[in-house]
């Protein structure tokens, strides 16, 4: 793609001009035209970032609103709106075809269908297309794990309101709860939204009232009690080239990486259950995020897998604590033309070659009412205390937390041990950032 020169743009547009970007600099890391060309679909400045240091080509496809940085800043780009898949769709797999693009790789989960719509015309494999739906719908990752002998909870759809009510009662009814016990929650969850976005614990049939018509269908699951965690495994030709388990503190609001040594202790028992879903969903490349449960018999359950970078910015945790870029690792994976060699060479070793332990704490105020961000001390002179990414709140009042992922922003911590740092970690749900 062509690059206006800065003399033809126009303020507005220079306005948007970054200084500190490779492709403003002029250091971008030389690019190997016999390396594969990449297509970003969706918007990460940090995916960007990790282009322009790394040796492959790469143009970004996003909606118009980014099209004025992108000129600013050299920055390869092709618009796209990323509506439902249309009579329009083939358009942008042909227009990266003649570009030369090889892969095209998902930053956000609604890009994951394009992704494999695209990337079934760019590898003239048509499979790949319906393989992405299964990382799209919850209830055909569930089936679709069911069938490869992937232990789930127990699921079912909802389409209204009184789906939900009866599932609870069966399942509390199943679990011989009687009058007056408190029921076992249930989790509902949108059917194509990214992780804790949209999934709702769900402990009075009250409760079920809430949720707005809007957001159905839903997915609804019993709960598991138990350990959560996520894995990030990088596949290369259907093998895991990496894999880190990220432990979450408490859901939504927590997580840090590499995990303890308790959890690391599965780590044998988690690769086998990683190794199966690779299997059973065909993965051959790529960076996959699933999420499992451990029970306190030590069963494990699959909770759902996603096809693209979490959230969290784990990205930028596993990063902070082995060294190595990972948005660089999905592009390496990707790419059709990596070679073994070049992906085994790229990765650290687990766990022992990580520098530390990287967290990051979702912080959503405590109060109903705020007037202005106030950092406690007891987070920011905390030793492990790294940034943040919190602002000023734009109204004071503060709405319900409508579901996990729906945080003001994040806090980031960096230090030694794990414990201290699981600790430090629960202790922020305690203090109040927004007064």
């Amino acid at each position: 793609m062509a690059i206006t020169p800065k003399s033809k743009m126009s303020q507005e547009v220079l306005a948007w001009r970054d200084p500190s970007m490779d492709s403003v600099l002029g250091t971008e890391t030389p690019k190997d035209p016999n390396k594969g060309y990449i297509a970003l679909l969706g918007w990460s400045i940090n995916a960007i970032k990790a282009a322009q240091k790394f040796d492959r080509r790469y143009i970004v496809v996003a909606p118009d609103w980014a099209a004025d940085f992108c000129t600013a800043n050299n920055i390869p780009f092709i618009p796209w709106d990323f509506v439902r898949l249309n009579d329009r769709s083939m358009e942008i797999a042909e227009k990266l075809k003649a570009e030369g693009v090889d892969v095209a790789i998902p930053l956000f989960e609604e890009t994951v269908e394009w992704s494999g719509a695209i990337n079934s015309v760019l590898l003239n494999n048509p499979r790949m297309y319906g393989q992405s739906i299964l990382f799209r719908d919850k209830a055909l990752m569930k089936r679709r794990a069911q069938l490869g002998g992937i232990r789930v909870g127990i699921f079912e759809e909802a389409h209204e309101k009184d789906d939900i009510i009866r599932f609870m009662k069966r399942v509390n009814q199943t679990l011989l709860k009687l009058d007056g016990d408190p029921d076992d929650p249930i989790h509902v969850k949108a059917f194509d939204k990214a992780g804790c976005l949209g999934h709702r614990m769900i402990r009075t049939l009250e409760e079920i009232d809430t949720i707005p018509d809007e957001e159905y269908p839903l997915l609804m699951e019993s709960h598991l009690s138990g350990w959560e965690f996520a894995v990030e495994a990088w596949i290369h030709d259907g093998k895991i080239k990496f894999l880190n388990i990220s432990e979450y503190v408490t859901l939504g609001y927590s997580v840090f990486v590499p995990a303890t040594k308790e959890l690391e202790g599965w780590r044998e028992a988690i690769t086998k259950q990683i190794e199966l879903l690779v299997k059973t969903f065909d993965i051959q490349f790529g960076l996959i995020h699933p999420e499992y449960f451990v029970t306190s018999d030590g069963t494990m359950y699959f909770g759902e897998v996603a096809y693209r970078p979490p959230g969290f910015k784990a990205f930028e945790l596993i990063e902070r604590a082995y060294g190595f870029n990972a948005y660089q690792a999905s592009m390496l994976v990707f790419d059709p033309k990596s070679t073994k060699e070049e992906v085994d060479a790229f990765f650290p070793r687990e766990v022992v070659d990580a520098k530390g332990y990287a967290g990051c704490f979702g912080v959503y105020p405590r109060r109903r009412v705020v007037s202005k961000l106030e950092m406690p001390k007891e987070c920011i002179e905390h030793p492990y205390f790294e940034s943040h990414e919190l602002v000023a709140p734009a109204e004071e009042t503060v709405p319900d937390r409508s579901a996990f992922g729906t945080h003001w922003g994040l806090v980031f911590f960096f230090g030694d041990d794990p414990i201290k740092m699981r600790d430090l970690l629960k202790s922020q749900e305690e203090l109040d950032f927004y007064v």
